[in-house]
């Protein structure tokens, strides 16, 4: 004997489930409203806990984000020639005030300006053991107001300089109240040592950019918090890095419970009688961001938000009254003539005539698309076994056609060693190449083959153009061995060369010169086909010639094939340029993404 479970639910009509849905969305809804209103302060204040603990996080994420763009821009200024060129040791005087004058003109140029009127200042604090910028100011000079560098020595280093550089070019946030001014107040400033990007230890100075904390307040007055609520950014110690409510540097008075962990980051949350704390920290940074809410303000609220739930849960009920009564109406035959139909329907038979249906909602789309599903279901079956027998017709047009190659370069070979045997070495070797040429421009039908590969086919196409034409200007190779695995699309090379022949050395004799580099970076692979080629090029009617999709630039057919098959499989952020090269000539790079190919 067989027992046959079945859910209560599949033995109701719709009709029944319909009704038993319509109390299922109603009631909870009347018992939401009677547990609101027994613990609404309760409630009230954990959403709003958790709802600003979520915006806590992101405002922590915003600041940190503004953080990264100041280090980027400190970043830039340290790798800066300019800067690295401030050596005391070396030049004229008239070298070393201009290279003061640039320097302090290139901090000032990068400062963030604000709301208010207020900026980002970068400023350079240079190391002078030698007192070879006596003419420029040192810390001790009055504070400059947009930026710029000051000179300092062993005798007049301000106190903070062996901090920073103690960090060896970490940056870090720290308030600073020494800039040169007394009558200004004290500042949040981000700061990082200086050293030379030649000589590894030397120190160059101290890169400091003041004004953090109003440029961290903007992103605080993002966030509207209750009335008199307050924002704050602390380190660890609880010393006020930043805040929307008053100065910095003071210690904040902090529950005990609000704990911080040694975890990356994470968050805490406190409520007391008075307010409401929500901390999200980070223990790399040692920094932690705290909203202050009064819990006055949100209680004050709390009379409208039992009315708004009283409210809003009449509304709801009127609404699912209206619903299920459209439901009623409208969706229950349709879904039993849906049924019928479906149940009926076998595939691979002829689907019976569709009913007239004379709705457009979303129900009538359900039932024309089931039609339709049935007879494109058919038409599927049908097509099968024609596309079964094409493709069995195409798997054996692709092995005839796989002959012809192989014949192609086994004839090609057998002429290599005949012209070989006879004496003619140099025409066998010129069939060679042609041979490797037509390999790898085939690659067995690969887009992608390695720069080892390509640059077989460049070197081949070259011998091949020497020797046809009798040309005397010498190629040079300097290939990293670490990019040769690096995939490339096939045949981009070649046209590279073929035009620095054409365009730069073909008349130059002995004298001409093509270099082809391949350097790796630490995520790009760049290749560089150079020549030092003597006529004029326009490099903008190139540029403009290879960012024309539609090739209404005309010529440079080749050149533009190049950078499109590079974009399409890379990305927009890849392809090839050209450029005057340092001496004469021209510059045809390609930069590509380090990968490995598969």
């Amino acid at each position: 004997m067989k027992l046959h479970l079945t859910n209560p639910l599949t033995r109701m009509k719709v009709k029944q489930q319909l009704i038993l849905l319509f109390l299922l969305l109603v009631s909870p809804v009347f018992a939401l409203n009677w547990y609101a209103n027994a613990r609404a302060e309760d409630i009230l204040k954990q959403h709003v806990t958790s709802a600003y603990a979520e915006l806590n996080k992101q405002n922590l994420a915003l600041m940190n984000r503004d953080m990264d763009t100041v280090s980027r821009v400190m970043t830039t200024l340290i790798q800066h020639s300019l800067i690295q060129s401030l050596n005391p040791m070396s030049s004229e005087t008239a070298d070393r005030v201009r290279q003061y004058a640039d320097a302090d003109k290139l901090l000032s140029s990068y400062s963030m300006g604000m709301n208010g009127g207020e900026a980002v200042y970068y400023y350079l604090y240079a190391y002078d053991p030698s007192n070879r910028y006596e003419f420029a100011p040192t810390p001790s000079s009055k504070f400059k107001a947009v930026g710029g560098v000051y000179f300092y020595n062993d005798k007049q280093k301000p106190e903070w300089i062996d901090e920073i550089l103690s960090k060896r070019g970490k940056g870090y946030l720290r308030i600073m109240n020494d800039l040169g001014s007394s009558s200004r107040p004290d500042t949040l400033a981000y700061v990082r040592a200086v050293y030379s990007t030649s000589q590894g230890n030397q120190v160059v100075g101290v890169l400091v950019a003041t004004n953090i904390n109003r440029k961290l307040v903007e992103s605080m007055r993002t966030v509207s918090l209750p009335d008199k609520g307050e924002i704050y950014l602390t380190d660890y110690e609880d010393r006020v890095l930043a805040s929307s409510a008053g100065p910095i540097g003071d210690r904040l008075e902090l529950p005990a419970e609000l704990r911080t962990g040694e975890d990356v980051e994470g968050q805490s949350n406190v409520i007391t009688d008075g307010y409401i704390y929500v901390q999200s920290y980070q223990y790399l940074t040692q920094q932690k961001l705290i909203y202050k809410i009064p819990t006055r303000s949100l209680l004050q609220q709390q009379n409208e938000l039992k009315f708004v739930i009283q409210l809003i849960s009449i509304v709801y009920f009127v609404f699912c009254i209206v619903v299920m009564a459209y439901f009623w109406r409208s969706l229950l035959t349709p879904l039993q003539r849906l049924a019928v139909f479906t149940r009926s329907y076998v595939p691979g038979k002829k689907v019976p005539a569709q009913a007239a249906i004379d709705r457009n909602d979303e129900v009538g789309v359900l039932m024309h698309s089931v039609y339709g599903m049935a007879g494109r279901l058919n038409s599927l079956i049908e097509d099968r076994y024609l596309m079964e027998i094409k493709q069995k017709e195409s798997q054996l047009q692709l092995l005839y056609q796989q002959i012809n190659p192989h014949l192609l370069y086994n004839t090609l070979e057998s002429i290599y060693w005949k012209s070989t045997l006879e004496g003619q070495s140099e025409s066998g070797e010129m069939i060679k190449e042609l041979a490797q040429l037509m390999r790898i421009g085939l690659s067995r039908g690969r887009d992608l083959i390695t720069l080892e590969e390509e640059l077989a086919h460049a070197k081949a196409y070259t011998s091949l153009q020497q020797k046809r034409y009798e040309y005397g200007f010498s190629v040079t190779w300097e290939i990293d061995e670490r990019t040769l695995a690096n995939p490339i699309p096939k045949i981009v090379i070649q046209p590279l060369i073929e035009n620095a022949i054409l365009h730069g050395v073909r008349y130059m004799g002995e004298d001409g010169e093509i270099r082809v580099i391949a350097r790796l970076t630490e995520d790009r692979v760049e290749i560089s086909v150079e020549d030092n080629g003597y006529k004029e090029t326009d490099y903008e009617a190139i540029g403009r010639m290879l960012e024309d999709d539609n090739g209404r630039e005309g010529a440079g057919y080749g050149i533009r094939n190049v950078q499109q098959r590079i974009r399409l499989q890379f990305g927009a952020d890849y392809g090839l340029t050209y450029g005057p090269r340092k001496g004469g000539g021209t510059v045809a790079r390609i930069v590509l993404p380090v990968q490995h190919e598969q």
